[in-house]
């Protein structure tokens, strides 16, 4: 997250501003402003912990001179009952925090531990885990970052870091060949350091990216390719590029999809399927 510390603050910041407003008149009208508190935050339900770092990152931002004690870590298998952290600061502090920590928490840690199943499936393969840019507005960095916690990898983080020619962008194009060209004469014009990825629909398809796409195209998307067909487009793309398989992925599935040796497998589900988990953050009472 250090890459990204500075949208990290930037995203506490907006989320803090939305649900404090004009100011947190519950806390506000019954609590004195010097009072410190302290609060635990608690697992109640088994899952894969995510957020812990942000958690921190966010009563530090709040409040620097705050106390936190960190029981669990990021990428822990927790259960019913644990106590991942405790912090000590401000009571007005907590009470402001308490719904933004959670909220992020949650959602990350469903994130997480929905990952790691997909990733426990295809433990062992030498596929690799990618999530997509189904992701929710404004919360892209956090959701990405539950993926990795969770042991899967982060595809493309928007539209600026890889260039992916899907169907839409081939056939407004008018064609692969076409988009294979104006996509690898704008890397060269603007010396952008990022890849190119092709999708495909077809076997045909495939044949024309492996004949055209030689020392342009890095990788070839087998769009809703079956097992079968991928092991034939396997077979005449010879290593020659990566290969990423998506659509149509589960987890009633992905074993077979990797065990044909594809070299990405992209899940859209391991973000936008994903169920948040029931964590609280609760008083202790000093």
């Amino acid at each position: 997250m250090n890459n990204n510390n500075e949208q990290l603050q930037r995203l506490i910041t907006l989320a803090l501003q939305e649900d404090i407003g004009t100011g947190d008149y519950s806390t506000l009208c019954c609590i004195e402003p010097e009072k410190k508190g302290k609060a635990v935050l608690k697992i109640k339900q088994d899952c894969i912990l995510a957020g812990v770092e942000i958690a921190k990152q966010i009563f530090n931002q709040v409040e620097p001179t705050n106390v936190f004690h960190q029981y669990k870590n990021d990428g822990d298998k927790v259960v019913f009952g644990d106590i991942a952290f405790e912090v000590e600061a401000s009571i007005h502090t907590i009470l402001k925090c308490e719904r933004l920590v959670l909220n992020i928490m949650q959602r990350m840690s469903g994130i997480a531990t929905l990952t790691n199943v997909y990733a426990e499936k295809i433990k062992g393969c030498k596929t690799k885990l990618l999530d997509t840019r189904k992701t929710t507005p404004n919360f892209r960095l956090l959701e990405k970052e539950a993926v990795k916690i969770g042991g899967g990898t982060n595809h493309r983080f928007g539209l600026y870091d890889m260039i992916m020619l899907k169907d839409n962008h081939i056939d407004y194009c008018g064609g692969i060949e076409k988009a294979i060209d104006k996509a690898w004469n704008y890397v060269q014009e603007y010396h952008l350091n990022i890849k190119i990825e092709v999708e495909t629909r077809s076997y045909d398809d495939v044949k024309q990216v492996c004949e055209y796409g030689m020392g342009k195209v890095d990788r070839i998307m087998l769009d809703n390719f079956e097992p079968s067909a991928i092991a034939e487009a396997l077979k005449l793309i010879n290593n020659q590029f990566e290969t990423e398989e998506s659509g149509g992925l589960n987890l009633d599935n992905i074993e077979t999809y990797a065990a044909t040796g594809v070299d990405f497998i992209s899940v859209g589900a391991l973000i936008h399927q994903a169920k948040s988990v029931d964590l609280s953050l609760k008083a202790v009472i000093i």
